[in-house]
């Protein structure tokens, strides 16, 4: 029997399970890739953008450089992007690996979006989806 939790909870703990959840399922569904959940959102918005800057992915993201600097480091490590410097700053690239694992993961992405569309029905996620924007810009 699931145990639930009290309608009084705040909703951090509620954030925190779907968070935890959703790394578990990616992680599950991607394991042969040698890439964690952790890094999956940088690779999905360099795919995005192609020929972004670092500099904007640490803004994007909300980090520091040198956490960036450090996740991006990992990702050319694995062969899934490349760093090429131009002057002061550094442009990252996709490569080919990169941009097939990217895909897999949005896939993977669209499916765990389609079990909680199972869950609450379509109009139900748009809301939800809606309001978790809406907090996520306020915040930032």
């Amino acid at each position: 029997m699931k145990k639930q939790l009290d309608e009084e909870v705040p909703t951090p703990p509620f954030v925190s399970i779907l968070h935890r959840e959703h790394a578990k399922y990616l992680n599950d569904k991607v394991k042969d890739e040698d890439l964690s959940f952790g890094l999956f959102p940088l690779l999905i918005a360099i795919y995005r953008n192609e020929d972004i800057y670092q500099e904007e992915l640490a803004h994007a993201f909300r980090l520091n450089e040198s956490t960036i600097t450090r996740n991006l480091k990992k990702l050319e490590d694995k062969g899934f992007i490349e760093r090429i410097p131009q002057k002061r700053k550094k442009l990252i690239k996709i490569t080919k690996k990169g941009a097939i694992t990217a895909q897999k993961v949005m896939n993977y992405d669209e499916e765990w979006d389609n079990q909680i569309i199972g869950i609450l029905g379509e109009e139900e996620y748009i809301n939800f989806k809606s309001a978790f924007k809406k907090i996520c810009d306020e915040l930032m």
